[in-house]
């Protein structure tokens, strides 16, 4: 096997790529933001699909548009299989310029959550399946007797 038929990637099936797909979304889609990135979302279609926007205004340097793309497309990859079916295009502000792969993956899973994509982490930072009712520890039939 080849070093490049191990290596994951991307296909196009799982990419936003013409300026008609783009504009598409542009118009039609929800979007929501946070002060890193602004999320586009527009539900429809055959899976999960990414289009990322990192302009000049974000970084100068395409070193740095380069690596803040990297970290959202790797993010997007692992969640991919969990998102339900539409075209997410990520728009970048300039404060990711500055900002770490973890941080990045934070504010992106943030937006996701808003947009109604991924379920809001449980109190103590896990994904609870929406049926799964609260533990009962805290009733006891010795604390309701009194």
């Amino acid at each position: 096997m080849s070093p490049e038929s191990t290596r994951r990637t991307f296909p196009r099936s799982a990419r936003v790529r013409t300026s008609a797909e783009y504009a598409r979304v542009f118009d039609v889609a929800r979007r929501t933001a946070a002060p890193m990135l602004a999320l586009h979302f527009a539900a429809g279609g055959e899976g999960a699909r990414l289009g990322l926007a990192v302009s000049r205004k974000v970084d100068r340097h395409a070193v740095g548009r380069n690596r803040i793309k990297r970290a959202l497309r790797e993010y997007f990859r692992s969640l991919r299989p969990r998102l339900p079916a539409g075209d997410y295009v990520l728009v970048a502000r300039p404060p990711a310029a500055k900002a770490s792969p973890a941080q990045l993956r934070a504010a992106f899973d943030g937006l996701l959550q808003r947009a109604g994509a991924l379920p809001a982490p449980g109190p103590d930072g896990t994904m609870r399946p929406a049926q799964m009712t609260p533990p009962s520890s805290h009733s006891t039939p010795d604390a309701a007797t009194g």
